[in-house]
């Protein structure tokens, strides 16, 4: 890995730092439909410099780490961890992640510059269990009683806020769930 430094992050620079926000809104499946649980939450990313692929592809990477508590008791509900991934080469974007319910998710999409008109950059990715690129993994026990079966994400990053959207498909109690999850946060440091 190079220093951090020297590494051209793109679209993703900004997002280095420790964000804060207290918007959120978890719409999670239940047996009876849907639970609603608003939330706050913290993410810290930090720079971990670039890494070389098969001496061709050069990805600059960001480790996160993101801690969700539920409003109404203050317990975590949600605890995350990952990279996000910068192909500079390609214009493309990756971001890896993993959930302690045996679920892991690579997600990608193409960098196509689009922007807010404030100027805040758009980072879209998506992964998809029958993609051969952007995929999800699962334990066995997942698969066969809360099977995830796509992932999309939607941020829009810039001038110290952070927003972003991002749903799962679930199948699980025997019906297909729209897991979503939203928040609006500010970085804090």
């Amino acid at each position: 890995m190079s220093e951090v430094t020297e590494v051209d992050y793109g679209p993703l620079q900004d997002l280095i730092g420790i964000w804060q926000g207290d918007k959120g809104l978890d719409v999670a499946p239940d047996p009876e439909g849907a639970e609603n649980s608003p939330y706050y939450e913290s993410i810290n990313y930090s720079a971990c410099g670039d890494v070389t692929n098969a001496e061709t592809q050069v990805l600059a990477a960001i480790y996160y780490r993101q801690i969700v508590k539920r409003k109404s008791d203050n317990s975590v509900f949600h605890d995350q961890t990952g990279y996000w991934m910068w192909d500079a080469a390609r214009q493309l974007i990756m971001h890896s992640l993993t959930i302690p319910r045996a679920v892991c998710v690579l997600a990608g999409g193409q960098y196509t510059g689009s922007k807010t008109p404030d100027g805040s950059v758009i980072i879209e990715v998506v992964a998809d269990v029958d993609n051969p690129d952007w995929a999800i993994i699962q334990s066995p026990f997942m698969q066969g009683n809360a099977r995830t079966t796509s992932f999309s994400q939607n941020i829009v990053l810039g001038n110290g806020k952070l927003s972003y959207a991002q749903t799962m498909m679930v199948s699980i109690y025997g019906k297909t769930f729209e897991h979503t999850d939203k928040n609006e946060l500010t970085l804090s440091s």
